[in-house]
């Protein structure tokens, strides 16, 4: 028992440091105004955790948007395609959407298979509706999101309750102009 205790004690450290930091992220936006929440709510789920924390500090919406430049993820935002960049705006996915503005709009998918250049299925936790807002979630084992792309285009996707829970139904998917995705979608 004894030799447990120094991990113990890491474990404990490592998850109030966790917990502390993610919160301090959570807090430091919710101080900034709503023009500039939704600036960075647009850019975050292609931030990484250490970008996130440098850009919340700075002192003014203008030395963030410098930030932001100068990390790159202005650029790509304004590289996207009008109607992409529309659809993350509005916090919803379309078919034909490139697999980079999908990123702006749901984030890194839970998990790959193939490749988005290609042919590729991304799949993420989380019922569709709620990803544009809060990105994939690890937590939430209710709803998986299938979303299938070619040519790195999405084609269509499929909001479903995961196979190990005893009921099975599909949803329809948050995806705009979706006629072509067959009659899951």
């Amino acid at each position: 028992m004894r030799e447990l205790r120094p991990c113990v004690r890491w474990v404990v450290l490592l998850m109030g440091s966790i917990m502390t930091l993610s919160g301090c992220t959570s807090a430091a936006m919710h101080l900034l105004a709503l023009d500039e929440q939704a600036e960075f709510h647009r850019y975050q789920k292609v931030m990484t955790p250490s970008q996130e924390r440098d850009d919340l500090p700075k002192a003014t919406a203008a030395e963030r948007t410098a930030y932001r430049s100068e990390i790159g993820l202005a650029q790509r935002f304004q590289a996207l395609d009008p109607l992409d960049r529309e659809a993350v705006l509005r916090g919803l996915p379309r078919v034909g959407m490139r697999a980079e503005a999908f990123l702006f709009l749901w984030g890194s998918p839970y998990s790959t298979a193939g490749d988005a250049s290609r042919y590729a299925h991304w799949s993420s936790l989380g019922a569709s509706l709620g990803l544009a807002d809060d990105g994939h979630q690890d937590y939430t084992s209710g709803h998986r999101v299938d979303v299938s792309l070619v040519a790195g285009q999405v084609t269509g996707g499929v909001d479903a309750i995961p196979s190990d829970i005893p009921r099975k139904r599909s949803m329809p998917c948050a995806l705009t102009d979706c006629a072509s995705c067959g009659p899951v979608c």
